[in-house]
């Protein structure tokens, strides 16, 4: 198997959290198969995720925020991993697309209805955790992963994979955590 480049973006802000172990074992096992991994932690990044001005005004961008477009850039597959709460993911997450996914990064608009994807060609794999049960909230509440799969990542031409643990709450007995945590370790070993 080809050696890949692999960034790892923690998407919950504890890193005492179930999300924050997957994503250990992600990286364990992308690491144990050869592959190269660059991470970053929600929960260690400093920016203001807030846009003040909507997009007429484009704020310059933190360091943290800048080292991730530098990763994103850099990789060939994303790893995003993150908790859903109240049917989307956390507000700091949103805030990284919100104030990196611009023009000249993501995208560039062609004209009034197209667009040039600027990451396509990369795969993207997103795990998403929920204390309910994933089609039980596909039949509440549609797709909560519209937004990061079409709206955000394939916008810019990535190739999006999702993966939902739920009902993690309730019955996320230890023997089950474990199978979980076997999953994806071997979603890293094989990238993806």
């Amino acid at each position: 198997m080809k050696s890949l480049r692999i960034f790892i973006l923690l998407g919950h802000p504890d890193e005492d959290s179930f999300n924050c172990t997957l994503a250990n074992e992600y990286e364990r096992g992308a690491e144990e198969a050869g592959h190269e991994v660059r991470r970053m932690n929600l929960g260690d990044m400093r920016f203001d995720p807030v846009l003040h001005r909507g997009y007429r005004t484009i704020q310059e961008l933190e360091p943290d925020l800048k080292a991730f477009q530098d990763n994103v850039n850099w990789c060939e597959h994303l790893f995003i991993i993150y908790p859903t709460w109240w049917s989307t993911m956390p507000a700091l997450l949103k805030g990284i697309f919100d104030r990196t996914w611009l023009p000249g990064f993501a995208f560039h608009f062609t004209g009034s209805y197209t667009w040039q994807k600027l990451q396509k060609g990369k795969t993207a794999r997103v795990v998403v955790t929920s204390d309910n049960i994933p089609f039980a909230q596909w039949l509440l509440f549609g797709d909560t992963t519209n937004e990061i799969s079409k709206g955000i990542l394939g916008f810019a031409g990535f190739k999006v994979k999702i993966k939902k643990f739920g009902y993690l709450k309730h019955f996320g007995s230890t023997g089950r955590r474990e199978r979980i945590k076997r999953k994806v370790y071997r979603l890293g070993r094989k990238a993806k």
